[in-house]
């Protein structure tokens, strides 16, 4: 089993922050993004991480930014590690097939996320009221139903780190009319292209997120792009709505802990070999169908 990179530590380079998966660094003009193993669940970093996911997560989101990039470009500079300024390079080993060289852009403070299938925090807020961020749904849905049309639904983060969902109206007080509408079609037009190439190849996408950021006076897509951290992907052989759907990505862990009845409160368990294994392959299944 390859070595787990549960954190990165680049002596000489510039250091910025550490989320729940990426290592952010500054370098000349531009960001570096590394991609780590880490992994977390109910918005816990857990103390063991999965082999090789940084480099999954790096690399699906880079096919994306590819399909996607006719309809707005992105803030990739290069994932070509010998391209990257000369204090990287004696860090190529870790860097490898993990990192972007980003423009920095300055993020908006909305994310932005598209549903075509009604399911997590959406199907919570339908059951309840009959809608999702402000938009009336029709009656009788049931669970992971296809939608009559994809809807955007987008968030703002909390001061702890969660996710709440907010109605278009709110977004367009945070970013402006313009600036609003423009993200909002551009999600739902980066949904469109993505999901006619996913169910091409087997695979449907319930909901994803994205998120934009302004470089140069220009709208830019940032950060990562429809990787199973930021999307739920079903197989459509097995798709039955009506229910929870089978997705690939960290579910079963979230499955083993709830299963433990761990709190959810920091620090969170050690997972067991079995169920880091079952993930990484879930983690490279996803990747081999997409990319394939």
């Amino acid at each position: 089993m390859q070595k787990v990179i549960l954190e990165t530590n680049l002596q000489g380079v510039k250091f910025i922050r550490r989320g729940k998966v990426r290592d952010i660094y500054e370098v000349e003009d531009y960001l570096l993004i590394v991609a780590t193993d880490r992994v977390s669940a109910f918005d816990v970093v857990l103390p063991n991480g999965i082999p090789g996911k940084g480099k999954i997560l790096t690399q699906i989101s880079l096919f994306w930014f590819d399909k996607v990039k006719d309809i707005v470009e992105n803030h990739i500079v290069s994932s070509n590690v010998r391209e990257f300024p000369e204090p990287l390079q004696v860090y190529g080993e870790v860097l490898e097939g993990r990192s972007m060289l980003v423009r920095k852009a300055k993020p908006l403070a909305v994310e932005c996320i598209v549903r075509g299938y009604l399911s997590g925090s959406g199907w919570k807020e339908y059951q309840k009221t009959g809608m999702v961020c402000g938009i009336k749904l029709p009656d009788g849905l049931t669970e992971s139903e296809k939608l009559p049309l994809p809807i955007y639904t987008p968030s703002t983060k909390a001061m702890e780190g969660h996710d709440i969902n907010i109605s278009f109206d709110k977004t367009v007080k945070i970013l402006g009319k313009e600036t609003a509408e423009k993200v909002r079609d551009l999600s739902l037009a980066i949904y469109k292209r993505a999901s006619d190439i996913a169910e091409n190849k087997g695979i449907i996408i319930a909901d994803t997120k994205m998120e934009f950021g302004i470089y140069d006076g220009k709208l830019i897509l940032i950060d990562e792009l429809l990787t199973p951290d930021s999307s739920r992907f079903w197989s459509i052989k097995d798709y039955k709505p009506g229910q929870s759907q089978d997705s690939f990505d960290k579910q079963i862990i979230r499955d083993y802990l709830i299963s433990i009845k761990w709190d959810k409160k920091p620090p969170a368990p050690e997972l067991p070999p079995d169920i880091v294994q079952k993930t990484r392959e879930r983690y490279e299944e996803i990747f081999r169908i997409l990319t394939s």
